[in-house]
Formats: structure tokens, sequence, C-alpha cells
């Protein structure tokens, strides 16, 4: 049973693991095109949007607490501001949200 669930651990860890190395050693020598730099750079802002405009349509309390989230977060991000700034300010908008209604 241990020796299964190690098994199991140490598999998800490579497979976690690999797909996030191969690409930084195989491309670390290469200078990628601009085109390919500003597709790279705009990806983690089209994640956040792929997860947040499904919670926002299927919160079931207060439709206006997805909504007013999301307009912090895509203001947020229109200001070119780091991912983690994006959800941040999104969060402190809905706990002003949250404390006045």
């Amino acid at each position: 049973m241990f020796s299964n669930m190690m098994m199991v651990i140490i598999g998800m860890a490579a497979v976690t693991y690999l797909p996030r190395m191969i690409p930084l050693v195989a491309l670390s020598g290469i200078e990628l095109p601009v085109f390919v730099q500003n597709v790279l750079r705009n990806v983690p802002y089209a994640t956040l949007g792929a997860l947040i405009v499904p919670g926002v349509f299927f919160i079931q309390e207060d439709i206006w607490f997805g909504i007013i989230g999301a307009i912090a977060a895509f203001a947020v991000a229109y200001l070119g501001l780091n991912v983690i700034v994006v959800v941040m300010g999104s969060i402190l908008t809905l706990l002003g949200y949250g404390l006045l209604f």
C-alpha cells in the first residue's frame, strides 16, 4: 500500500515538474521572436480570464459579487500589473464589498 502511494506521488511529481523544466532548459539559450514573447506575456491574463468568467456566472447567492470581482480584476489587469496584484486587487475589492453589504 505504502509503496503504491509513493509511486503515485513520484509519478505526479514527475508529470508536474517535467513539462515545466523541459521548455526552460530547451529554450534557455534561444531568443524568441517578439511576436512569441508578446503572446507568452499575455498567457497569464488569458488564464485568469478563463478562470474568472465561468465563476462570475455560476455564483449562487449574489451575482453582483461575481460581477464586481470580475470588473475589479479586469480593471487592474488593464493597468498591466502582475497577475498576483490582479488577484489581490479583486480579493480586496470583494472584501470591501462584503463588508459594506
